[in-house]
């Protein structure tokens, strides 16, 4: 009798000695449940498994997007996925050796967890009908990105001039963090026009808003020995 039968109810034989292949199938079945709800117990400290890297499905210039669509490399949704990324490279590397202030280096860090949730939704198309279970961008998300914004600038005096990328290193690396957070924006806008009705437009706004707590933020690390001044023509 197979494993499957007796798993489903069917009665062995009277008097036949169990299958050893049955056994092994349910000692299997056991180990794969356990870990499947410990993985589900788990989703937060380990949303997913990667046990290994490289596995040359896309040489062909293919690849598969989160709702398993295959599309090319070239498709402007996998240029936006990708400047999210390169953006939060850019943060990581601020927090890393930008000398930030520790609440500054928090904020940094739940803003990387949040263009991963970015990402997320920009890698799987909107579809005819949400389940509600994917991984979405919500208004909430800007709504605390606007309130960090509005905290941490009523602190910084009033602008005269635009503001030159540069002063400390934090401010640097943060300028720079902002630029590439823009070009994520534009990227997020072309993938909507791209694709019409499939590309969620808060993910771009998020990164909006996102670009302008960037360009506060480098002014905070500038707190201390004032902006570094745009001075046009003949003022230099």
């Amino acid at each position: 009798m197979s494993g499957l039968a007796q798993r489903r109810g069917v009665p062995r034989p009277v008097g036949r000695e169990p299958d050893l292949d049955l056994d092994l199938d349910l000692d299997l079945d056991l180990d794969l449940d356990r870990r499947l709800r410990s993985m589900a117990r788990n989703r937060k400290e380990t949303p997913v498994v990667l046990s290994r890297i490289y596995t040359r499905t896309g040489d062909d210039g293919m690849t598969r997007l989160g709702d398993m669509s295959q599309t090319a490399k070239t498709d402007p949704l996998l240029a936006a996925y990708a400047d999210v990324d390169e953006a939060n490279c850019a943060i990581g590397t601020a927090i890393a050796i930008g000398q930030l202030e520790p609440g500054v280096a928090r904020l940094l860090t739940r803003i990387q967890n949040e263009l991963f949730d970015v990402g997320a939704d920009l890698c799987k198309p909107l579809g005819p009908e949400e389940s509600g279970t994917a991984l979405r961008i919500t208004p909430d998300y800007i709504t605390r990105l606007e309130a960090d914004c509005g905290r941490n600038n009523e602190k910084l005096p009033v602008l005269r001039s635009f503001v030159l990328p540069g002063g400390t290193p934090g401010a640097a690396l943060l300028h720079t963090a902002r630029a590439v957070t823009r070009r994520a924006e534009r990227s997020a806008w072309a993938a909507l026009r791209a694709r019409d009705g499939l590309v969620s437009p808060l993910t771009a706004r998020y990164l909006n808003r996102l670009s302008d707590l960037l360009f506060i933020l480098a002014r905070q690390a500038n707190a201390a020995h004032g902006d570094v001044l745009w001075k046009p023509g003949g003022e230099r």
